[in-house]
């Protein structure tokens, strides 16, 4: 499984974050293909190796929030994130940074364990949601989001920051989509708190296009920060 064809709004605006314009244009241009070589689960063979050209969609502008207007829960300042754990599932990983390569396309992990951060988007604890993609195989090896799909509403997401603070998350939903409805505005678009969105692949594998059809994503909201 791979977290492949993750679409990236081109030139959004979003709450405190504002996303690149990709080649001049307000569509949906990039995709975020994490797990070029891909593996099934236990007992399943090896899958090749493969890629498929990123969707479009509109991304019309979404009215950004400011700290104090009409803000809710805690926020934190701005720090980038160095380890993600979810307890539930025994799951915890460094992060990296994931920016945009040149044609569009977010960078990628280079391991099954890591996870990364899509730094055009807020730091985690930051008023916005916070972005977080990670393998579910990565060549053959069980990816640390393996079993994201499994995580359950009211379950706890730990993210450590650079400044040593502390930012726990309770998920709010899980949800699965086809890769070609994935839900763009709901992903990336304002939140009147600091939020977080955790990314890979589920559904089924497609030999044609050598990527899983679907896509798991995870809510979650801040619900405590330590240090406070």
């Amino acid at each position: 499984m791979d977290t492949g064809d993750v679409p990236v709004p081109a030139g959004r605006r979003r709450g405190r974050f504002t996303l690149p314009a990709v080649a001049g244009i307000l569509t949906l241009t990039a995709a975020l293909t994490i797990g070029l070589a891909v593996a099934g689960r236990d007992g399943d063979p090896p899958r090749p190796a493969g890629s498929a050209a990123a969707p479009v969609a509109n991304a019309s502008p979404v009215p950004a929030t400011k700290p104090g207007e009409l803000t809710s829960g805690p926020l934190m300042a701005s720090s980038p994130p160095k380890r993600v754990s979810i307890p539930s599932l025994k799951a915890t990983a460094a992060t990296v940074a994931l920016g945009l390569q040149p044609d569009g396309a977010m960078q990628v992990p280079d391991g099954a364990s890591e996870v990364g951060w899509f730094t055009k988007a807020p730091t985690p604890g930051a008023l916005g949601p916070a972005v977080l993609a990670g393998h579910v195989n990565w060549k053959g090896h069980r990816g640390t989001f393996f079993d994201l799909a499994r995580v359950k509403v009211g379950s706890a997401i730990t993210v450590d920051r650079q400044d040593g603070s502390t930012a726990m998350f309770t998920v709010t939903k899980v949800e699965q989509y086809p890769k070609d409805r994935f839900p763009t505005d709901e992903v990336y678009g304002s939140t009147d708190h600091a939020a977080l969105r955790l990314i890979t692949c589920g559904g089924e594998f497609d030999d044609s296009t050598q990527h899983y059809r679907d896509n798991v994503i995870v809510y979650a909201r801040l619900t405590h920060a330590h240090p406070a």
